[in-house]
């Protein structure tokens, strides 16, 4: 999923330069001006990191501060700070922000704390695969759409792991069939297609978009594609 970055900064040329530098890098983005905007987007919406200036019209980033950290210890804060506030750079790290960069700073080198701060809220779970808005748990065994918990049998388990580990590739029936049934396995190859049908019907029944593609005389794809779509 697209992590959401907030973007709370009063001169808008910054803002924008800001806003559009990291949907260039694949974040979702939304700027707040004031102090009270910033507060209104926190709110209302889920973010997974917040850029914050500090010296902000309304409400000073450091009010906005506590107020975050009043609802959500865990949410990654980097402050965008003045050279010489050295004051508030304490202030803000005591409060509980993450990170600072010193203005002007060097894009890169945000982007690089932003990254590094991400990792730290999300870091890497081998067991976990996603795709859009599926999740496979390897350790629990758990299968989730979209919050909606999906009932697998062991075999339709073992063949959406597959799957899930190579997204976006065109995988045909003889490799799905060695890959989760065995070399040693003699049956017919059409067991897949019955799988894939049983897998369609648990994930992709009454979705607006399927997740199991059929690409013909070769085999199935995991890919995202709106229903009327599918082949």
């Amino acid at each position: 999923m697209t992590e959401r970055i907030l973007i709370v900064e009063d001169e808008k040329s910054i803002a924008r330069v800001l806003e559009l530098e990291l949907k260039f890098e694949g974040y979702e983005t939304a700027v707040a001006l004031t102090g009270s905007e910033a507060l209104i987007h926190f709110r209302e919406q889920d973010w997974d990191l917040v850029l914050l200036d500090l010296m902000l019209p309304e409400i000073h980033g450091l009010d906005v501060l506590k107020r975050i950290r009043a609802s959500d210890a865990k949410l990654p804060v980097i402050l965008l700070t003045a050279k010489n506030d050295v004051k508030d750079k304490v202030a803000g790290l005591d409060l509980g922000a993450n990170d600072y960069v010193t203005k002007p700073f060097e894009i890169e080198e945000l982007l690089a704390r932003i990254r590094a701060n991400l990792r730290v809220k999300n870091p890497v779970d081998d067991n976990l695969h996603r795709f859009e808005e599926l999740t496979l748990n390897e350790s629990t065994r758990e299968v989730v759409r979209a919050g909606r918990q999906i009932e697998l049998t062991p075999r339709e388990f073992d063949l959406l792991l597959y799957l899930m580990r190579h997204p976006k590739q065109v995988l045909g029936r003889e490799q799905l069939l060695n890959a989760v049934w065995g070399y040693d396995y003699y049956g017919d190859t059409n067991v897949i297609d019955v799988y894939i049908r049983y897998l369609r019907k648990k994930i992709d029944f009454g979705e607006d978009a399927t997740y199991l593609q059929t690409v013909r005389g070769v085999g199935y794809v995991l890919k995202e594609q709106p229903h009327e779509a599918q082949a």
